[in-house]
């Protein structure tokens, strides 16, 4: 249930309430009206609460990417190329 859902559930339930006069038999107005307020109010405070942890339109959900780069200290190495001669 969306946000606009609730306020429709509320506005609805506060006219039952407060603005009809109408009495039935077996079916009260006035209570219905209070059902339709609560149930709105819930799906206030819950689509309010999905929307704040989903973060809303433009937000990204990539995750960030860092980037490591090791350099050698000192000079580069060397290689050594010995023969055989040179072995003792």
């Amino acid at each position: 249930m969306g946000i606009v859902v609730s306020m429709f559930l509320i506005a609805a339930g506060a006219v039952m309430r407060f603005a009809v006069t109408m009495h039935g038999h077996g079916f009260n107005v006035h209570t219905t009206g209070v059902v339709l307020i609560i149930v709105g109010a819930i799906g206030a405070v819950l689509s309010i609460a999905f929307w704040a942890s989903w973060g809303g339109f433009g937000h990204s959900h990539r995750v960030a990417t860092q980037r490591t780069t090791v350099t050698s200290q000192g000079p580069p190495a060397q290689s050594v190329q010995r023969t055989e001669s040179e072995v003792i």
